[in-house]
């Protein structure tokens, strides 16, 4: 697939991030955007972050302004982790994109294969019933109801 094929390291000139013709042509290929768009789209993001990596602190902002509760917290390290495909603690233009336009759109296998990494907190290639609890109580504090301890409990005994 695109994402497969687009390497997840952008391209550097003069410390500064450029985007290279393969991975523009990856992400118009994944995103469904044309490539000016995508072009445009990285432009926006150095502009925000001009060594082209969003910090944690970044992405929290980020994540304040699109779910502003303060339970949202709870979800943005989890929600972080997918996007910082490398593991490398930031998240460059082209993770950035990728996880963007995948969790809109992509492929069914694409799109549960990026769920998954939400669940599997430890990045070991299962999810336990500890990672699944934490979650759903995360997420239940994000959605408001009842009384989350109970709330996770109930749905992992199922």
């Amino acid at each position: 697939t695109a994402v497969q094929s687009c390497n997840t390291r952008m391209g550097s000139k003069n410390g500064k991030p450029v985007l290279r013709d393969e991975d523009i042509a990856a992400l118009s290929k994944s995103s469904g955007l044309n490539e000016a768009q995508v072009k445009e789209s990285f432009n926006a993001f150095v502009a925000e972050h001009p060594n082209g990596k969003m910090k944690p602190k970044d992405f929290r902002e980020m994540m304040a302004k699109a779910v502003p509760t303060k339970d949202a917290s709870k979800m943005e390290k989890h929600v972080f982790r997918i996007y910082d495909a490398n593991n490398d603690g930031v998240i460059d233009f082209t993770e950035f994109m990728l996880i963007f336009f995948i969790m809109s759109e992509g492929a069914p296998e694409e799109v549960l294969t990026k769920i998954f990494r939400v669940f599997d907190v430890n990045s070991d290639g299962t999810i336990s019933k500890k990672e699944m609890n934490k979650l759903i109580k995360d997420m239940y504090g994000l959605l408001k109801t009842e009384d989350p301890n109970i709330a996770a409990k109930k749905l992992v005994a199922k």
